[in-house]
């Protein structure tokens, strides 16, 4: 059985699922098996779509016009359509030609999921690259510190002319959790381990 589903990003009049349907219902589906949303590609929230792979029996076929309408991303895309195929059920998308149910359909998809891996790779590559030509800079990630670089540079000295934690949080108005969390950040603890082993 052929299960059809749209979708649309907006729920103005402006934005309707009549293309998609006359395609749907020109592709076989039934008038009666049709599920829609109407709603950002974005959101995860889609009771469309949901209803739509809960009606599905094995061996069903979930039908879209375009492949946009049912994934926000390639790798949603892929996401989903590997949620049918563990269901037994198949995909179609009629404006790509892609069919899981045929040979070359079933490549098809094993390519975008090669393309969605390296979609992540490319992008994990790039904010390493970015993160590391920041370092080189003298720029580190994250969150600014919470103590100030002159208070801090006080409680290292502090710290080393054997001053206590404790004391260090009385007398520089600083709490515990604060402190050594700064003091983690800036490899302070790190050094102190080293030389106190020796």
């Amino acid at each position: 059985m052929l299960i059809g589903y749209m979708r649309v990003s907006s729920d103005t009049d402006r934005q309707n699922t009549d293309l998609q349907r006359d395609a749907l219902l020109s592709a076989g589906v039934d008038l009666r098996h049709l599920f829609e949303d109407r709603a950002s590609g974005a959101r995860d929230d889609r009771p469309g779509l949901v209803k739509a792979i809960a009606y599905v029996n094995p061996g069903d076929v979930l039908v879209v016009w375009k492949l946009d309408r049912l994934g926000r991303s390639l790798t949603h895309l892929i996401e989903i359509i590997n949620t049918l195929k563990a269901n037994q059920l198949a995909f179609r998308s009629l404006t790509e030609g892609m069919d899981t149910a045929t040979a070359s359909g079933e490549l098809l998809f094993h390519v975008f999921g090669a393309l969605a891996q390296y979609e992540r790779a490319l992008i994990t590559e790039r904010v390493n690259a970015g993160l590391e030509a920041a370092r080189r800079r003298g720029r580190v990630g994250g969150r600014p510190l919470a103590i100030s670089k002159e208070k801090l540079n006080a409680i290292i000295e502090s710290l080393g002319n054997g001053m206590s934690k404790a004391a260090v949080c009385r007398n520089f108005d600083v709490k515990r959790s604060t402190l050594i969390d700064t003091l983690s950040r800036v490899g302070w603890a790190e050094k102190t381990l080293i030389s106190t082993e020796r």
